[in-house]
């Protein structure tokens, strides 16, 4: 049987996601060790992607972040929800085995629309790897003219979700740099070594993992994560639930790791943190009930409309208080917070904690 702990107070919830995600004091060395251990980081918003990796890697600077991903130490693809991630190399390949076809079922409906059959993937295949194998990476209008001359039309949406095929079939990914977009990749060249795995050991490894870097979770947040069967994620999750610590919370179970749990006894990090997190962030977004860290209240100040578009925010001991933006550029940018009404006014040690975090953000973008 796991071992279990009972939480009585709301607040420690968030506290616990921090030093999961590494957000505690227990940053990563490096990028590739952070994508590595977060599994996997929404990425549709590059920029955004770039500074949820930094923020959790002290010292980091937003040319590190680039660079690994430019080496091929961090990859960008489509792993699972059709929505771009950040993911270590060698992982792409069974996330891609144990989500694309479930993704290609859902989808399929777009792809009569927009006159996509299996034989126009293929073609599409043959297209880009015999430009790419004989010229190298290209970049997405690049690619799209090949697809065009090729007799596979990119118009409405029909070049993406092309694209998106070929990369979700293993195919190709997105690779090194050219200014501030991504080229396109043979999946094979970019990453020579990415692990393919049985399903029940992939899908295991990817429960253990995500409830290490994400907990305390529920089994359904990881099915909605990773938009896989909640019936096989129960399953699967029989072979890992002796490695991780069950958490009774207001009648709900929730997951997380020993060495996470050990901090409730220990002495858990982060009571007068304050962190500035980027838009699409893990810690808002990694769940299905994101109640714990933000109020039912103001999550349509987070995103607005619920249009899918999340904003950064500002986050003090594990709680979501407020949004900023960036104004300015250069030297004479600053960050400015917009807290939630009815947030008790910050004190000095909170308006020099957030004074810190906005010096650290800055730093960042010009290193």
């Amino acid at each position: 049987m796991a071992a279990q702990a009972a939480l009585r107070d709301p607040r420690t919830m968030g506290r616990l996601r921090l030093a999961s995600q590494r957000l505690a004091d227990n940053g990563a060395a490096s990028a590739a060790e952070l994508v590595r251990w977060m599994t996997a980081m929404q990425a549709q918003d590059l920029q955004a992607a770039l500074w949820a990796v930094g923020v959790r890697v002290p010292g980091a600077g937003i040319a590190d972040v680039r660079a690994a991903i430019n080496s091929g130490a961090v990859v960008r693809s489509w792993p699972m929800r059709g929505t771009l991630h950040l993911v270590a190399p060698e992982d792409l390949r069974w996330m891609l085995e144990l989500t694309a076809e479930r993704l290609a079922r859902s989808i399929a409906g777009r792809h009569r629309q927009l006159g996509i059959a299996w034989t126009d993937v293929e073609k599409a295949r043959d297209l880009a790897l015999d430009r790419i194998l004989s010229e190298g990476p290209i970049s997405r209008a690049g690619l799209f003219r090949v697809f065009d001359a090729g007799g596979q039309p990119t118009q409405g949406q029909r070049g993406i979700h092309l694209l998106g095929s070929l990369c979700r079939h293993g195919w190709l990914v997105l690779g090194p740099f050219a200014g501030n977009q991504q080229l396109i990749a043979a999946f094979d060249q970019w990453i020579p070594a990415s692990r393919a795995l049985a399903r029940e050991e992939a899908l295991a490894g990817f429960l253990l993992r995500y409830f290490r870097s994400h907990g305390p979770a529920t089994l359904r947040d990881f099915a909605w994560w990773t938009q896989l069967p909640l019936t096989e994620v129960r399953g699967a999750f029989e072979r890992v639930r002796q490695e991780l610590v069950e958490l009774e919370f207001e009648g709900t179970t929730y997951w997380l790791s020993p060495d996470v749990a050990a901090l409730l006894d220990t002495g858990l990090p982060g009571a007068r943190s304050l962190h500035l997190l980027p838009g699409f962030d893990e810690f808002v977004l990694g769940y299905t009930d994101r109640t714990h860290v933000l109020d039912p209240g103001h999550a349509d100040l987070i995103v607005p409309g619920g249009n899918g578009v999340f904003k950064k925010t500002v986050v003090a001991a594990g709680k979501v208080i407020g949004t900023w933006a960036l104004q300015g550029t250069g030297p004479r940018a600053v960050v400015v917070p917009e807290l939630f009404e009815g947030t008790q006014p910050m004190g000095p040690a909170a308006q020099a904690a957030l004074a810190r975090a906005a010096k650290r953000y800055l730093a960042f973008l010009v290193d």
